[in-house]
């Protein structure tokens, strides 16, 4: 019929302006399959890669499958594909080796987003590659990455100035040092964890931007001076300093009160956390909106007394299994915290019946809720957009 047009008519911008709003991954591969010019236009507008290998993937039926082993060859051969990623996950790929990122740097160009999570055969040399290859990255997961030093974060650090988002736990060999390379070279940090770094003691923070929000530092040793490297930006609003192993120099938290616009604090399992020091942070953080303190054997009734009065603004607070949290802690909470809407608490043994119904009686508004929180997890994924 004259004047008849038929989809294979459509130029390839119209083709991929198709592609790009099709949600479904069944249409997206089916998309792929109609011809070879369809199949070029998915290679091309193709902009995340992961492998059911990947951590990143959450489905019952990848848990029991038996996982595919990623090797160079593969993944050379898909970067070759799709030349356009802006997100790679390789996380759980435990094959890969330093050779095997070779690919990256030559199809990285375009990464922003990079997952190695338990990739523990790349080494520094491995990083080197990613550096040179990848200098639009603003994130990167080196999660156990056993081998990786301070050389290597250094590196990635000089070229990868972008960087926002850096998980480092359970990195053992890095140390301030190497931390040190990072906050200097990279300003736009925004987040970084350094959960289970033994050889990080916090002074690698020192003089960082103020744009680092967020930090996650549990079962670490850091020091005062460390402490206070961590919240030297000015601009933390997260920390996790959960199980913070014994210092020396006694308790090191009395610093992270002159963070005045934190406002989620994970204290669980700080059994030497003392007084002075919650009433240090009570008085010099007023926009604390969370603030875990279960297992916090220490706080006695003055670091309750400082909470209820300071803390005006705080929501949720934990208290679980706090051995000195006595009747009177609880009745300067029920007086002071007036914002507070979530109470979680349970098996703090000094505390009566009489006392526990009272606040019940007198601050209905608050839940009280008998679950024991393992972690503070607020949404922080906007940032990774903005």
């Amino acid at each position: 019929m004259e004047g008849f047009t038929s989809i294979m008519h459509l130029p390839d911008d119209c083709l991929a302006f198709i592609f790009c709003c099709l949600n479904s991954s069944i249409d997206r591969q089916s998309f792929g399959i109609t011809c070879r010019r369809w199949l070029q236009i998915q290679n091309l507008n193709r902009r995340s890669l992961q492998f059911q290998c990947s951590f990143t993937i959450f489905n019952h039926p990848s848990l029991s499958m038996k996982p595919f082993c990623v090797e160079a060859f593969h993944l050379n051969r898909l970067l070759s594909r799709f030349q356009h990623l802006e997100s790679l996950s390789l996380s759980g790929c435990t094959d890969i080796t330093d050779s095997g990122l070779t690919c990256v740097q030559g199809y990285g160009s375009n990464l922003q987003n990079l997952h190695l999570d338990c990739c523990s055969n790349v080494t520094d040399n491995g990083l080197t590659l990613v550096a040179s290859g990848c200098p639009l990255l603003t994130a990167i997961s080196l999660y156990r990455c056993l081998k990786i030093t301070d050389n290597g974060l250094e590196t990635l650090a000089n070229s990868c100035l972008s960087l926002k988002h850096v998980n480092l736990s359970y990195c053992s060999q890095i140390c301030d040092q190497g931390l040190k390379a990072l906050t200097q070279k990279c300003r736009q940090l925004q987040m970084v964890k350094i959960s289970n770094c033994d050889g990080i003691a916090g002074l690698g923070f020192e003089g960082c931007s103020e744009t680092l929000a967020y930090v996650e530092a549990d079962s670490c040793k850091l020091t005062p001076d460390g402490i206070k490297g961590i919240v030297s930006g000015g601009g933390l609003e997260y920390l996790n300093v959960s199980c913070l192993g014994w210092s020396p120099f006694g308790d090191p938290t009395a610093g992270i009160g002159f963070s005045s616009n934190l406002k989620f604090l994970n204290f669980r399992m700080c059994r030497s956390v003392c007084d002075a020091s919650i009433i240090t942070i009570a008085k010099g953080c007023p926009l604390l909106a969370e603030w875990n303190l279960a297992l916090c054997h220490e706080v006695k009734l003055s670091g309750w007394q400082a909470i209820g009065s300071n803390c005006r603004n705080l929501e949720r607070l934990h208290v679980n299994r706090c051995r000195n949290l006595c009747d009177l802690g609880l009745q300067s909470i029920q007086n002071g915290c007036k914002s507070l809407s979530i109470l979680y608490m349970i098996g703090c043994v000094r505390l009566s019946a009489t006392a526990i119904e009272l606040f019940k009686c007198y601050r209905a508004d608050i839940q009280i809720k008998e679950v024991e929180i393992m972690g503070i997890n607020p949404n922080w994924e906007y940032r990774l957009n903005s």
